[in-house]
């Protein structure tokens, strides 16, 4: 008689703990945090205005001649395509949080069921299921950490490519805007 309820208690244990798990990987949840979008890149566009009555043609030389001659010095060409600098990419740990330790909790509590003695069933499996939580959630600890490492070095080199690239682009403003002010034109 004693068995049937101990068996009982295990299947029901096992059964509680299989209830823990979760389901296979959904789209990841929303962020925890509300992050600000980034400022939009800065404009190539220089705005110039002839002050010595200058042609539409001669303008519209000028303006090609001070590209080429901001392109050379700069090496920034506003006509190429830049690459996404502002993309977001967000690192998800996958199996998702909690699968480990739901995982080593239903694994322990089994492995303890079995190692203990007849009458130490019930025992064997809670002891087994705690320690497997807790080595499960150990686990789930350090792959959210590795996830929030690889996105902390993913964000950190996402901004020293915008910054570059917003550097160059505003070198390059500045060189066309010397070009126009020295060929008469007021630049803004």
């Amino acid at each position: 008689m004693n068995k049937v309820p101990l068996k009982l208690v295990c299947l029901l244990a096992i059964g509680m703990l299989t209830a823990c798990a979760e389901a296979p990987p959904a789209p990841p949840p929303a962020p925890r945090q509300v992050v600000q979008a980034p400022p939009p890149p800065p404009s190539p566009d220089v705005f110039f205005y002839p002050k010595q009555g200058q042609s539409a043609e001669q303008q519209a030389r000028d303006r090609y001649e001070c590209y080429l001659w901001a392109h050379k010095q700069t090496g920034f060409d506003p006509s190429a395509v830049r690459p996404a600098t502002r993309a977001s990419v967000r690192v998800v740990p996958v199996p998702g949080p909690g699968h480990d330790t739901a995982v080593g909790g239903v694994t322990g509590a089994v492995l303890g069921a079995a190692v203990s003695g007849p009458r130490d069933t019930g025992a064997g499996m809670v002891i087994g299921a705690v320690a497997g939580a807790v080595l499960g959630a150990a686990s789930d600890q350090s792959r959210q950490r590795a996830a929030d490492a690889e996105q902390a070095r993913l964000d950190e080199a996402q901004a020293r490519t915008a910054a570059q690239s917003d550097s160059q682009l505003q070198s390059y403003r500045r060189a066309m805007q010397a070009c126009l002010e020295g060929r008469g034109y007021t630049v803004e």
